[in-house]
């Protein structure tokens, strides 16, 4: 299945232009087996999310991305989550018992909302966003290359925001994920590749060669989780 994980709706997120109706049907003709919403610091679109889901047939999960101290944090399967900001490692450790999962969203994207160098300090990230279709090919070939070290996850998103932008990065997964738990499973297992959207289809990213394709979109070498 190709999941794009990381995406904004108009009605938790006030900065996007996108509705979940809209985004379920662009996401159907790009050829996406499902989507994440991941609303900024709210998961407000939960209960909603999860009927237009079961209306339409169309896997729809709803995560946070959680603006912590040290930088934006992507999770699923929680309930409970901060009303303010606390520090990444904080937010980490409330996911993991609550029996979630968490990447690290655009690490190195120049505008201080990654964690930066502080993915070798905080510990229990299941993951790093080494696609993100917000940010450019030296930021996120960075990224993929501390998955590389830190030996965890990759996941690619489009973090979009306008109909333009989603699904131009996404997330492989060798198995068919219908429920939050089986993605968070997946993720945990290091089962995910990042890939791209090029000419109606999608492709595995080389983290080697540029891609031909719209908004500066770059390959990326597979990888693999240690252990």
């Amino acid at each position: 299945m190709i999941i794009d994980m990381h995406m904004h709706e108009m009605r938790y997120s006030g900065d996007s232009f996108l509705r979940l109706e809209n985004m379920v049907e662009i996401a159907k003709h790009r050829g996406l087996d499902g989507i994440c919403i991941t609303d900024h610091d709210s998961m407000g679109l939960k209960e909603f999310a999860a009927e237009y889901s079961e209306k339409t047939g169309f896997p729809i999960f709803v995560g946070i991305e959680f603006y912590s101290l040290q930088g934006d944090i992507v999770a699923f399967g929680i309930e409970d989550y901060p009303k303010e900001r606390i520090p990444a490692q904080e937010f980490v450790d409330l996911v993991q018992a609550q029996g979630g999962m968490c990447f690290s969203a655009h690490p190195f994207r120049n505008n201080n909302r990654g964690l930066e160098e502080n993915l070798k300090i905080v510990k229990g990230l299941d993951g790093i966003e080494v696609l993100n279709g917000s940010t450019l090919y030296e930021a996120n070939r960075k990224a993929a290359e501390y998955a590389a070290e830190l030996g965890i996850a990759t996941v690619g998103s489009s973090d979009c925001h306008v109909p333009e932008k989603l699904g131009l990065y996404a997330t492989y997964f060798p198995r068919e994920i219908r429920s939050v738990q089986e993605l968070i499973r997946s993720v945990k297992r290091c089962e995910t590749l990042p890939v791209y959207y090029k000419e109606g289809g999608y492709y595995l990213w080389d983290m080697k060669n540029p891609i031909d394709a719209p908004f500066h979109i770059y390959e990326q070498e597979q990888m693999v989780c240690a252990g």
